[in-house]
């Protein structure tokens, strides 16, 4: 591939568009839509799928939130048409230098993923990158240029990832909404992971898997989906697993960010946090995700 002359106020403006553009992964005050599939480098499989002309990534991974590590990058596909429906079964790709164009990682694949019926399929690519750079995601049969992506210094990003502790905090339950009112929105009734808080699910000494999300007024429609098979993989995990649920605001008008959110330090949502007995995390999702993924950060 050949060098790019992008500067990096290009790149960070690419990235502001495509997060407006499917914006999964938005700032709280911009907030108000498969079964399985993985990710990894290795034999790709499959049989390859032709994709329109003009199709483009459209980024579903938040773009300031990448640390040096494990990379987790979702996507969708879309076109001048808009977002696309329907999608190959695979996709593969790999990781270039955005600048130099040099191959620094090949062979990833990624497989469809849905949130179910009416939602737009997702792809999630996993990779490990080790330094802070400007990267770019190239999509075989894709887009003639790689979607650029920034990994940044770990101690830049306050939000809790994988490998650290995740942090206790009294999230509001039926018995103390702790001034959040609804402490779910979620419609007709409240989710059940309102019954404890993060706090007593931490000291319980199993895993605990922590959302935050707004089901009533996530402009993207995927706090709901995903908030439903958490629910149905919760009811199928019984007792194994601590489920935990913090809405985004405080009021039924959502104009006022829930405590939640600000001891998380967060500036997006949907966020799901996944931890080991000890409260240490092993898997923070981002702006969609499936329950598989869940499972698989669980098993």
């Amino acid at each position: 591939m050949t060098p790019r002359s992008h500067s990096r106020r290009d790149l960070l403006r690419t990235a502001g568009v495509a997060a407006f553009a499917l914006p999964t992964a938005v700032l709280i005050t911009a907030c108000g839509g498969d079964s399985g599939g993985d990710s990894s480098s290795g034999d790709s499989g499959g049989d390859a799928v032709a994709l329109p002309d003009d199709v483009v990534l459209a980024t579903r991974w938040v773009p300031t939130e990448l640390a040096p590590g494990s990379q987790r990058l979702p996507v969708s596909l879309a076109t001048a048409a808009g977002l696309m429906s329907e999608g190959p079964a695979r996709l593969t790709g790999k990781v270039v230098d955005y600048d130099t164009g040099e191959v620094l990682v090949d062979g990833l694949f990624a497989d469809r993923r849905t949130l179910g019926e009416g939602t737009t399929p997702f792809y999630v690519f996993r990779t490990a990158l080790t330094s802070p750079g400007v990267y770019g995601l190239a999509v075989d049969g894709g887009p003639s240029e790689p979607t650029a992506f920034q990994v940044r210094a770990a101690d830049e990003l306050p939000v809790a990832r994988a490998g650290e502790s995740l942090p206790a905090f009294d999230t509001p339950t039926v018995d103390d909404p702790r001034g959040v009112d609804p402490i779910c929105s979620r419609e007709p009734e409240p989710c059940p992971f309102h019954s404890i808080t993060l706090t007593e699910a931490l000291a319980s000494g199993k895993p605990v898997v922590y959302m935050v999300g707004t089901p009533a007024h996530c402009q993207t429609g995927v706090c709901g989906p995903v908030l439903e098979q958490m629910i149905a993989l919760a009811d199928e995990l019984g007792d194994s697993a601590v489920f935990v649920h913090a809405d985004v605001y405080a009021d039924d008008a959502a104009t006022v960010v829930a405590p939640a959110v600000e001891a998380a330090m967060l500036t997006f949502e949907p966020v799901v946090w996944i931890t080991d007995g000890t409260g240490t995390i092993v898997e923070r999702l981002d702006a969609v995700w499936d329950a598989n993924e869940i499972r698989e950060a669980l098993s």
